[in-house]
C-alpha cells in the first residue's frame, strides 16, 4: 500500500515488531519511518509496513537520521502523529522492585538508564513539530523518575510536558478491556497537542477539553445500556481444539500456532489439580483416602525490611495424612528435602474464563507465569490464543521474516508481549483523529 496524501502521516518511536501500529494503520495514518533497537523486530515490522524507512538502533545514536529521514518522506507534507512506545522494563512494577532490592543492596542506581531513553524523544518533536504526541507506557510511568539535562531528579512526565514547549498535554490510565479487548491491559496514555491545533479545536468547540481525546468506555465489567459486557476469554477461544501439555501427540493441532509446550510430568500434576481461578500453590489433599481440603493456602508475608514476599512455610504435605500435595516444589539444596518453590502467588494460576484474560506478556506460553494456565486444559495458552486474545487476529499481519523463514516463537512472544492491543488503542486514534481539526477533512469520511 503506497502512501497516499488523504491520510495522515506517523513517525513510531521503539517500535518493536509494529503491531501497536496497526492501530495507527486502521485509524488513517501511514508510518513513513520506524525506529527499533532490536534486529528481529525490525525486521518484523519492515515486512508489515513495507513502505515505512524502519531504521534499526538506539535511537540514542539515530536522532539526526530519523529527522532526514522523515523531512524527505513528508515531501511538502506536515508531520501529524508521533507515536513512542519506550521500554517498561524499568517503570513496570516487577521492573521497580528489582531497581529498588538493587538500589537497597548497593548494586544498582536509583536511575534505570532505559527510562532515560524517553527523554530522546522531545528534541524530535522539537524538531519535526508533529500536530500529535502520543506515548504508550505501563501506568508506572507516572511517577517514574529520570535527570534532566542539569542533572537534576525530575519526573518522567514533568520532563517531558516542560521539554515540549508549544504542546497541551494530559495523561490517563485505560483499562483496554473497557474497549472490547478481551484482556486485562492497563496502561499510561499521555497526549500531547501543538498549541495552534488545541486552538482550532477550542475554536470549534467552546466546550473543548483534553479530557476529550480519550474516547468513552465501550465496555464496561457491568453492562448497562451505554456498554457492553467485557469480552471474556470463553467468547474468544473456547471453540478452539483442546489441547493438553502431557504429550506431544496432545499438545498440537492442525491450526497454525496453536500448540503448546509439553510439561514435565510434576507440572502437569501441579495445574490438572489446580481449580478454576485459583493457584497451584493452594491446591489441597488429592489421595483418595483423605482428600484433606483444609490445608493452609499459600500467601504473602512482609519482612523485617517491609517488603512483601511470598511465605515460605506454605505446607507442601497434607496436614492430615502427610500425602504431597500438589503444589509447585523444588529441592532444597542446603537440606535436600522439597520446599515450597519460590515465586509469585499468582503463579501457576488459572484463569478465569468468564472475565477478560490477564495481560498477554512475553512469558505466555510459561504455566508459571501470572494467570497463565487455560481455564479448564492442562496447559498454558497457544500462540494462537494469545493472538485472538491480543486482538492482533483482527488485523492483517505477518510473522514471515524477510528471508522468508517465519518468526521463532520467542520473537512471537515477545512481540506479543511488548506490544499493546491493537483494537484498543485503534478506538483511541480514531477519537484523536475526529477532534484534530487541522485533519478532519481527511478522517470524517472514514471514520464516521
Amino acid at each position: 500500500m503506497q502512501t497516499s496524501h488523504d491520510r495522515l502521516t506517523a513517525v513510531s518511536l521503539f517500535s518493536s515488531s509494529g503491531i501497536g501500529d496497526l492501530a495507527l494503520r486502521a485509524a488513517g495514518a501511514d508510518v513513513l519511518v520506524a525506529n527499533e533497537f532490536v534486529p528481529e523486530r525490525a525486521a518484523l515490522f519492515s515486512v508489515n509496513f513495507p513502505d515505512a524507512d524502519v531504521l534499526v538502533g538506539d535511537i540514542r545514536d539515530l536522532g539526526d537520521r530519523i529527522v532526514h529521514s522523515v523531512k524527505e518522506r513528508l515531501v511538502d507534507r506536515e508531520l501529524d502523529v508521533m507515536f513512542a512506545t519506550p521500554p517498561c522494563q524499568g517503570m513496570s512494577k516487577n521492573g521497580r522492585g528489582k531497581l529498588l532490592r538493587g538500589v537497597r543492596d548497593g548494586l544498582r542506581d536509583l536511575i534505570d538508564p532505559r527510562n532515560q531513553l524517553a527523554t530522546f524523544v522531545p528534541p524530535l518533536v522539537m524538531t519535526l513539530r508533529p500536530r500529535i504526541v502520543v506515548f504508550e507506557n505501563v501506568p508506572e510511568m507516572d511517577g517514574t523518575l529520570v535527570l534532566d539535562d542539569e542533572g537534576n531528579l525530575i519526573e518522567l512526565l514533568n520532563f517531558l510536558s516542560d521539554s515540549m514547549v508549544g504542546y497541551h498535554g494530559i495523561w490517563r490510565t485505560i483499562e483496554f478491556a473497557d474497549y472490547g479487548v478481551p484482556q486485562r491491559r492497563q496502561r499510561l496514555i499521555t497526549i500531547f497537542i501543538r498549541d495552534d491545533v488545541h486552538a482550532k479545536m477550542v475554536n470549534f468547540d467552546s466546550e473543548f477539553s483534553m479530557t476529550k481525546l480519550f474516547p468513552e468506555p465501550t465496555h464496561a465489567v457491568k453492562p448497562n445500556m451505554f456498554q457492553a459486557a467485557w469480552v471474556t476469554v470463553n467468547e474468544v477461544i473456547s471453540d478452539l481444539p483442546s489441547l493438553d501439555a502431557s504429550t506431544k501427540e496432545m499438545s498440537r493441532s492442525e491450526i497454525p500456532f496453536h500448540y503448546v509446550p509439553v510439561l514435565d510430568e510434576k507440572k502437569h500434576w501441579w495445574i490438572s489439580h489446580t481449580p478454576l481461578s485459583a493457584s497451584a500453590f493452594d491446591n489441597q489433599c488429592v489421595n483418595e483416602n483423605c482428600l484433606f481440603d483444609g490445608n493452609v493456602a499459600h500467601g504473602t508475608s512482609r519482612n523485617a525490611s517491609g517488603i512483601n514476599q511470598a511465605k515460605k512455610d506454605t505446607p507442601l504435605y497434607c496436614q492430615k495424612c502427610r500425602s504431597l500435595l500438589p503444589r509447585p516444589s523444588a529441592i532444597d539444596r542446603s537440606t535436600g528435602e522439597l520446599r515450597i518453590m519460590k515465586g509469585f502467588t499468582s503463579a501457576y494460576k488459572r484463569m478465569s474464563g468468564d472475565q477478560p484474560a490477564s495481560a498477554i506478556t512475553t512469558n505466555l506460553s510459561y504455566v508459571c507465569s501470572d494467570k497463565k494456565i487455560h481455564p479448564s486444559q492442562h496447559r498454558a495458552l497457544s500462540l494462537y490464543e494469545a493472538m485472538l486474545l491480543h486482538t492482533v487476529s483482527d488485523y492483517e499481519w505477518s510473522w514471515i521474516l524477510p528471508n522468508g523463514k517465519r518468526a521463532k516463537d520467542g520473537l512471537i512472544r515477545d512481540s506479543l508481549g511488548e506490544s499493546i492491543p491493537p483494537r484498543g488503542l485503534e478506538t483511541i486514534f480514531r477519537q484523536i483523529f475526529r477532534l484534530d481539526l487541522c485533519s478532519i477533512d481527511k478522517v470524517l469520511n472514514r471514520t464516521a
